[in-house]
């Protein structure tokens, strides 16, 4: 199979978007991940906070979840929440820029929005806590106390938007094609594995 897009799911901490990001330098292709809200930012109106505050105000409800994907297939968007609509607007976003060609793409849903498209590789990358500790702080500058609260919020919310928008866990790692752990295989590492993908 030609590997034409990798979607790419990641603990916080865990490097992917480092990941991400030197893998398409290095193989010359774009890279989507806040691309992806700037972009329903300008369509919308509306700023990429006020989107990232609805992405964490996503609902973990089942009934919910098949509310939202009724309406996202029959196209009809209009009785959606402000959560949903963001959520449409992404897959929106997304289709447009894989028909730019080949491309990396971090979080979002992507595998979701790619789902008909040919030569999509699921990625998700974690790492140990310890691993995950040290790039948080060294990263994002979180003090050390509040690393492990930070890290909970963030998985969090990327566990309730996947299941909100999916139904499927985001930590069931059957979802994905291949998983990477960067605290075994460093971030050259995943890059060297995800980069032969894309070898013809």
């Amino acid at each position: 199979m030609k590997c034409n897009y990798i979607t790419i799911e990641r603990e916080y901490g865990s490097g992917g978007t480092k990941i991400a990001r030197r893998l398409a330098e290095e193989c010359g292709i774009a890279c989507y991940g806040a691309e992806i809200l700037e972009a329903v930012s300008r369509k919308n109106g509306i700023s990429v906070d006020q989107i990232q505050h609805l992405e964490e105000s996503v609902s973990g409800s089942f009934l919910y979840t098949l509310f939202v994907m009724s309406k996202v297939q029959s196209g009809d968007s209009d009785m959606l929440s402000g959560e949903g609509k963001v959520f449409v607007e992404e897959q929106r976003a997304i289709e447009y820029f894989a028909g730019q060609g080949p491309a990396v793409f971090l979080g979002h849903c992507a595998s979701e929005a790619l789902k008909k498209h040919s030569g999509v590789v699921k990625v998700f990358i974690r790492a140990n806590n310890e691993e995950k500790k040290k790039r948080i702080m060294a990263d994002y500058h979180i003090p050390e106390q509040d690393v492990e609260s930070t890290r909970k919020r963030y998985d969090n919310k990327r566990s309730k938007y996947y299941y909100g928008n999916t139904t499927r866990h985001w930590n069931d790692m059957k979802n994905y094609d291949i998983v990477l752990d960067s605290s075994q295989l460093g971030i050259e590492g995943c890059v060297a594995v995800l980069k032969g993908l894309f070898r013809k």
